[in-house]
């Protein structure tokens, strides 16, 4: 039991380490965005957590099939200035802006159809 608990935690290690992730947001880029109208959704990640990768992938792909929306994110960790100003305190959180106003926020989801119906929330 021990060596599979191990090599679970093992895999998902290196499942955190396989995604590119990169820090996107900027103050700059999500004022203009919300002056323009824009939805915006924000992710919080850690490089070291395999939630955190898996919802990346999934937010990769919604990127590609809501083309109208602008996905930014950030470190978690290393940009906690920019958690502060969101209000966003544990990595894995997903929000979505429009208008000025938070619409909808998320910790932890890693299912494709709920992050796709909470990013819905903001069209």
């Amino acid at each position: 039991m021990k060596k599979i608990i191990i090599l679970i935690f093992v895999l998902f290690t290196f499942n955190a380490f396989a995604i590119d992730k990169s820090t996107t947001f900027t103050n700059e880029i999500f004022v203009e965005a919300q002056k323009a109208g824009k939805t915006v959704v924000i992710n919080s990640w850690n490089k070291s957590c395999g939630t955190c990768a898996m919802q990346t992938k999934v937010l990769q792909e919604a990127e590609k099939d809501f083309i109208d929306i602008l996905f930014l994110s950030f470190e978690q960790t290393k940009y906690k200035e920019i958690a502060k100003f969101l209000d966003i305190n544990f990595w894995t959180t997903i929000v979505v802006y429009k208008n000025n106003e938070q619409i909808a926020k998320a910790i932890g989801l890693v299912d494709k159809d709920k992050i796709y119906n909470l990013i819905k929330k903001g069209i």
